[in-house]
């Protein structure tokens, strides 16, 4: 789903640049739009753009989004944010102070605050910084320009580590990025890297972002910043025909709403084993003798037969299965030496539920325990979806639609990025199990 965000620069209000702006969109097949600046606040009516519907937002921040895609959340935590729910993911566009460095330093102080009340829901932040987030992403006549103070730097700095953000259209190092806006000041050239997509670090490797200097250049251009667009792994959905009389709500109480939206169904994913998982006699060959294990969970367990295979080996071993079908409740104890997460990332369809998972996960093990995580790999999944012929859905596959399931083959890199965000780390000089065809990773949870 491509989603485009660009500094309009109030000229939606004229014909001409509307008309260049709607013939930009379809050209791209872009799904939403977050603008900054889109018209003159002073018009109270938002312009008209064929082929979408006006969601939400006034002069200074709006959000339009496809006729076919069912209208998101959308509200305004502060003069200068917008914040827009598009399925699991929260947009937060922004536009900062165009003036003074004290007054950008105490926006990015105020949107860290805010990406930390997203408890760790999958995140981008995007839109009109206005500063330049290295020396030579903002340059004067060719020299670094000192419009951008290292106190908004800094700001920005503990933004993207505090919210674990990566600055997507930065080429790192000493390179210079792609400038985004550039303009003649007192007869010389200004050129600045200042519309910026930040998205959530264990996301960014698999989001192309691409900034769009047509749109301000040229004949067809309509604004003064590029647009940037990326193209996110997210199945928008669909909206819900004008003429229906009552809503799917109205009968199916608390199924989704909105027509399109499917109900998942992970536990018809797992396996009736007359045995133990290769991942878990893994675990009890190579892992528990050696880290010291007494206490194990199977988080995840499904039927339980690795919870079986792990008390038979003599440990003290207990199962949790959110499916309540299972017979596996909530444990009520805690601090487990252990907890084994066995293929349960990779049918989730929702990155924030799979960091969820892992959070839960590691609330239940002892500091200086361990978690081991085991997912099917991405090479694995990309052979069976190719052969099964699986429909792509978010960042995976139905694997089945009529039961509703799905899959995804995740990194032991992804799931290291996953497991910061629940507070894990990559455990130490611990070796890893001998396992193939799968992904796994061994974490610890720090000490107090």
């Amino acid at each position: 789903m491509l989603l485009a965000s660009i500094n309009l620069n109030k000229r939606l209000g004229a014909d001409g640049a509307r008309a260049r702006f709607a013939a930009w969109l379809r050209g791209h097949d872009v799904a939403v739009i977050v603008a900054q600046e889109p018209y003159k606040p002073a018009e109270r009516r938002p312009p008209l753009l064929p082929g979408y519907v006006f969601a939400g937002g006034d002069g200074h921040l709006a959000t339009w989004v496809r006729e076919d895609i069912a209208t998101p959340a959308i509200s305004a935590p502060t003069g200068w944010t917008q914040r827009v729910e598009l399925g699991w993911l929260t947009v937060l566009q922004v536009h900062l102070d165009a003036y003074t460095s004290a007054a950008r330093t105490t926006q990015l102080g105020e949107l860290a605050a805010l990406a930390a009340t997203e408890g760790g829901r999958p995140l981008l932040i995007c839109g009109d910084f206005n500063l330049a987030p290295r020396p030579q992403d903002g340059l004067y006549d060719g020299e670094v320009s000192g419009f951008t103070a290292d106190t908004e730097r800094k700001a920005l700095q503990h933004l993207l580590q505090s919210a674990w953000l990566a600055d997507t259209t930065s080429p790192g190092g000493e390179a210079e990025g792609e400038f985004t806006f550039e303009r003649i000041f007192t007869g010389k050239p200004s050129r600045f890297r200042c519309d910026l997509a930040l998205l959530s670090d264990h996301l960014a490797a698999g989001v192309p972002v691409s900034a769009r200097h047509e749109v301000r250049t040229g004949p067809a251009a309509f604004t003064d910043h590029s647009a940037l667009l990326l193209d996110l792994p997210l199945t928008p959905e669909v909206a819900e025909p004008e003429d229906i009389l009552f809503a799917i709500s109205d009968i199916t109480g608390k199924q989704a709403a909105t027509a399109g939206a499917r109900p998942y169904q992970p536990h018809k994913t797992a396996i009736s084993r007359q045995g133990a998982s290769p991942a878990a006699r893994a675990v009890t060959g190579h892992l528990t003798g050696r880290l010291g294990v007494r206490t194990v969970l199977d988080y995840g367990c499904g039927r339980g037969a690795d919870v079986a295979h792990y008390r038979a080996a003599g440990l003290d071993a207990d199962g949790y299965e959110p499916h309540e079908g299972f017979g596996w409740p909530r444990p009520e104890r805690e601090g487990y030496d252990l907890v084994t997460q066995m293929f349960v990332l990779n049918v989730l369809p929702d990155p924030g539920a799979r960091i969820r998972a892992l959070q839960d996960a590691a609330a239940f093990v002892r500091p200086g325990g361990h978690v081991v995580v085991v997912t099917r790999s991405p090479e694995e999944i990309t052979n069976v979806a190719a052969g099964g012929s699986w429909t792509a859905h978010h960042d995976g596959y139905w694997s089945s639609e009529g039961k509703r399931t799905f899959q995804r083959g995740i990194s032991a890199a992804e799931t290291t990025a996953l497991a910061r965000h629940a507070g894990l780390a990559p455990a130490v000089g611990v070796a890893g199990l001998a396992l193939r065809g799968v992904s796994h990773v061994v974490l610890v949870k720090p000490e107090l």
